[in-house]
């Protein structure tokens, strides 16, 4: 599979503390890739350093092209867009407007269209389309955010703790409507989530996260057993952290 994303070296420093440290990954075009670990580990950081809305030092490959110094407005016309933790839609606009902010930079045309799929994607929201979202309970708010990233039909999404607060029938519904996206459009993911389980559901790579820096990467697939679970926690996580085992 061809590499969509490649990070080399990647360091973040909030102040003097640091939040990321010599951080290596790659994202093969149209895979889903997970960072897993404790909060605070650094994974929203990884997010944000790719997505350019915190700086970072090394190197940012997108489609062999070196995004590094690009700001965040350009890597997202580029196709890179986040999706943020706690969902963060305008609350007082409309769910069509809100729709209409994640594509500000498309015609009329492709815009009307793009909105129609994501309400078709989506008809929790669809029912809201003239209400203001701060009406939509979480999980169509959560919908609505990840509706909004869509729009601009991205080549890769960024996607921050998405069942944050959810129950688990809506984390799964959520989620089904992803796969649906990637096995359409062959939308590459790369996700931070607490659920263990949902986690290895839709993954196709784990990134054990520790203390800003990868310590693990392993197949999703060889991560079903219990045992690989005991594994998990003990090796990657620290056995005192606990995670979520929703989904």
């Amino acid at each position: 599979m061809t590499e969509l994303l490649t990070v080399r070296k990647l360091d973040v420093r909030h102040g003097k503390t640091i939040a990321v440290e010599q951080v290596d990954l790659s994202l093969a075009q149209g895979s889903v890739l997970a960072l897993l670990g404790a909060n605070g580990a650094g994974k929203s950081s990884i997010l944000k350093a790719i997505a350019g809305l915190v700086d970072g030092q090394g190197e940012i490959i997108f489609e062999a092209r070196d995004i590094s110094r690009l700001s965040a407005r350009e890597r997202v016309r580029l196709g890179i867009v986040y999706v943020p933790e706690g969902r963060e839609i305008v609350t007082d606009l409309t769910v069509d407007e809100n729709l209409t902010l994640g594509g500000f930079f498309l015609d009329s045309r492709t815009l009307g269209s793009r909105r129609a799929k994501m309400l078709e994607l989506f008809p929790e929201i669809a029912k809201h389309i003239r209400a203001p979202a701060w009406m939509l309970s979480g999980g169509e708010q959560q919908m609505l955010a990840i509706g909004r990233a869509l729009m601009s039909a991205p080549r890769l999404l960024l996607l921050d703790e998405p069942s944050l607060g959810l129950a688990p029938l809506l984390i799964r519904r959520v989620f089904e409507r992803l796969m649906r996206i990637r096995a359409e459009s062959d939308l590459s993911i790369l996700l931070v989530e607490q659920s263990f389980r949902m986690t290895l559901r839709v993954s196709d790579t784990v990134c054990f996260v520790r203390n800003g820096q990868i310590v693990g990467v392993r197949k999703a697939s060889d991560l079903d057993a219990s045992s690989s679970l005991a594994e998990v926690l003990e090796a990657y996580l620290g056995a005192a952290q606990p995670i979520a085992m929703a989904g």
